[in-house]
């Protein structure tokens, strides 16, 4: 009996371990599920035009291509589909580079190169001699593994593949993460585990996360990599760092994607045993360049480095009495001879100069326009303080036409409740994109001046700052992974809308089924409007608790710097809240066209989003709704918690189209948020009620806590600081 007894629970325990491992691996796979297709006539279209693969090329890249073309399709379409390199029969899909096309194809499809750019793709159906078959082609090989991507996307969210006729190329040249990872493997503002890379372990263990990672990258465009943190360790540039920096790269390349590297400015002082690291100096110039030889002897594609100089505390050439001028064209100089560049960032600010944090970068950088070297690009956030719910964009954007900008978006979520909160970030970032600036008039948007239609900039770019870690489904929150492929998405199209993204997304990794689909979307859509509520509505920012950025905060006033303190910001008083940039306060309107600024500057135009980014109004205030400024503000955080509420409510709902694994995750996530969205209003409200000296207006909950209480919460190991 006893033997038996034994027998079953083992049985229970295997049971439950394949269960728990084939949920956890949904988790790992990210957008590329490549789930079963059950809508059986959309199967026997996508079988009746696939019947097998051919393969033109023989290449790394060619053949990671044909594998992932053949596996995806034999997962979705439940029947094995034979690759080989030659054509027997109807309806075989062809891929390979341009070079590699049969005369036949070729001329069939030849004048479709003109309509995309090296690291384009061509997905097109075809006739040849009564033989129906899918092409997919490229100037490049990688341009082909996009192309493949694309297809398989198409199968996985139920399109049809009938008469295909897809031209599509990246509006941007660099489309790149940025990790902020340290070499003992902690990640700066990381919410999701450790670091991915093992330097202990690198060079000769190659784990597979590495190679999966570069998949889903390229699944999405991305073609590069910043592997280390702008604040920056010089010893990633020694030689016993370079080799495993090396072994990377090699894992990638076949994947289209590039390693670039921090360079901390003092590098020549740390690890080159020199005096100075002054840009002007020969031995420092000197230096540069033969680490820069080292590098390219080992790594011939290594993409540059990305630079935070002079800012926070990082040593740059102001240390010399030199300029941001100075210190990236020294290092474009030795970067140039190999075809790299060099991304300097504008995220500066002065402990000297506390009259209006959000006026330095501009002031700082404009006049320098037009005087970097060609390879050099400065990366600019989206908005003028640091990656908040809500900014205006950023004045810089437009302002600098003789030189390339590139954005810098924030994936991982410093000011956005971490890991722990459901914020679809593209509708961010769309916002941002689609921002006019009207520096050339009406329709000069931020997407314009980022691939560089507006101002014809020879390089271009976006980077995001990365959310990855670890952690068994990478982000932390299964859903912060749909912010990663957004990103990836809006890199390669700028112009493409939040919902189409979200949609994608959750047919890609979910379910096609409308029933889930349309509730589960809407909840993504307005995750992000629910964040502002709840933490900044109309126009506050930089409120949260400072350090770590956990929690809100807006009583803090004792930190060494002005523009450290969340007081700086709301400047909440008897007499109303808001700080004042318009022209009778600090003028920040005036660094943006005159178009932009008069709408900012005038309260009465102003987009009520950003009323208390430009305006301190007073508490009585009459809104757009007929709503006083307190009662608006406060029905504003009582709305961000109520949507919250909604979002329980339609994953609740979500249960049967879901694994079991991912919806109790979600689930439990979506009560953390709840929680701290209701901690959030009544902290907030508490605090700025001491100034209104006005009662909660009706329908917003009281706090069954006091404001000491919120105040005498302390999270010294709060992540990611």
């Amino acid at each position: 009996m006893k033997h038996k007894k034994r027998n079953f629970l083992r049985m229970i325990v295997l049971i439950f371990g394949i269960s728990w491992c084939a949920s956890a691996q949904k988790d790992y796979k990210l957008w590329l599920q490549y789930n079963t297709v059950t809508d059986l006539n959309l199967k026997t279209e996508y079988l009746s035009n696939v019947q097998g693969i051919t393969v033109l090329g023989k290449s790394e890249t060619m053949s990671i291509a044909a594998k992932e073309l053949q596996s995806a399709l034999n997962a979705m379409l439940g029947k094995k589909i034979n690759a080989g390199e030659k054509s027997e029969g109807n309806n075989n899909i062809i891929i390979g580079s341009k070079a590699s096309l049969k005369p036949e194809i070729l001329k069939i499809i030849e004048s479709d190169f003109n309509r995309i750019n090296d690291e384009g793709y061509i997905v097109k159906s075809i006739n040849i001699n009564n033989a129906k078959h899918i092409v997919i082609s490229a100037k490049k090989d990688v341009g082909v593994l996009y192309g493949v991507f694309n297809f398989l996307r198409l199968i996985q969210t139920n399109k049809s593949i009938e008469k295909l006729n897809i031209a599509d190329s990246p509006a941007t040249n660099i489309r790149i993460l940025n990790h902020w990872d340290n070499l003992d493997r902690t990640v700066e503002r990381g919410y999701a585990g450790f670091s991915l890379w093992n330097w202990h372990k690198l060079p000769d263990f190659i784990d597979q996360r590495y190679i999966d990672y570069a998949r889903a990258n390229a699944s999405i465009g991305i073609n590069g990599t910043v592997l280390t943190n702008v604040n920056a360790n010089a010893l990633i540039l020694t030689p016993q760092y370079l080799e495993k920096v090396e072994a990377l790269a090699k894992v990638f390349r076949p994947y289209g994607i590039k390693v670039y590297l921090t360079a901390r400015f003092s590098a020549p002082i740390e690890i080159g045993g020199l005096k100075t690291a002054d840009p002007k100096d020969a031995e420092v110039i000197n230096w540069w360049k033969a680490k820069a030889k080292e590098i390219y002897a080992g790594i011939p594609d290594f993409g540059g480095f990305l630079v935070k100089a002079n800012s926070e505390g990082q040593p740059g050439p102001q240390n010399y009495g030199r300029d941001h001028v100075d210190g990236a064209n020294m290092l474009a100089d030795a970067v140039a001879p190999f075809g790299g560049v060099v991304m300097w960032r504008a995220f500066v600010y002065s402990e000297h100069d506390v009259n209006d944090r959000a006026k330095q970068a501009y002031a700082e950088f404009q006049p320098y326009d037009g005087k970097f070297r060609e390879n050099v690009i400065v990366q600019v956030k989206n908005g003028a303080i640091d990656f908040q719910p809500r900014e205006p964009f950023h004045p810089l954007f437009g302002a600098m036409p003789k030189t390339p900008l590139m954005m810098e978006f924030q994936i991982t979520q410093e000011y956005l409740g971490f890991s722990t909160h459901l914020v679809f970030l593209p509708k961010l970032f769309q916002e941002v994109l689609e921002s006019d600036t009207y520096q050339k008039g009406k329709g000069s948007t931020v997407a314009k001046i980022i691939d560089g239609s507006l101002y014809q900039n020879k390089i271009t770019g976006i980077a995001g700052v990365a959310n990855i870690g670890n952690d068994l489904n990478w982000t932390g929150h299964p859903f912060a992974q749909a912010n990663w492929y957004g990103f990836g998405r809006l890199a390669w199209n700028p112009y493409l809308d939040s919902e189409t993204i979200a949609d994608e997304w959750l047919r890609c990794t979910f379910s096609n089924e409308d029933k889930f689909i349309r509730p589960v979307k809407n909840m993504m859509i307005t995750s992000r409007e629910a964040v502002v509520n709840y933490m900044t509505p109309l126009g506050l920012h930089h409120i949260m608790d400072t350090g770590h950025h956990y929690g809100p905060g807006p009583w803090v006033g004792n930190l060494s710097r002005p523009e450290w303190n969340p007081v700086y910001y709301h400047k909440a008083d008897k007499n109303g809240i808001g700080f004042d940039r318009s022209q009778n306060g600090t003028n920040a309107v005036s660094q943006y066209a005159p178009e932009a600024a008069g709408i900012f500057d005038n309260v009465k135009t102003c987009p009520e989003e950003y009323l208390l980014w430009f305006h301190h109004v007073s508490w009585d205030y009459k809104l757009k709704d007929g709503n006083s400024l307190w009662d608006g503000m406060a029905l504003k955080y009582q709305q961000g918690v109520n949507q919250v509420k909604e979002m329980q409510e339609t994953w609740n709902t979500a249960e049967k189209y879901v694994d079991g694994e991912r919806f109790k995750e979600v689930q439990m996530l979506l009560n953390i948020q709840y929680k701290e969205a209701k901690w959030w209003r009544d902290a907030c409200l508490l605090y700025f009620q001491q100034y209104s000296g006005k009662e909660l207006p009706k329908g917003v909950e009281k706090s069954v806590q006091t404001l000491e209480y919120f105040q005498s919460l302390k999270f010294p190991f709060a992540p990611g600081n």
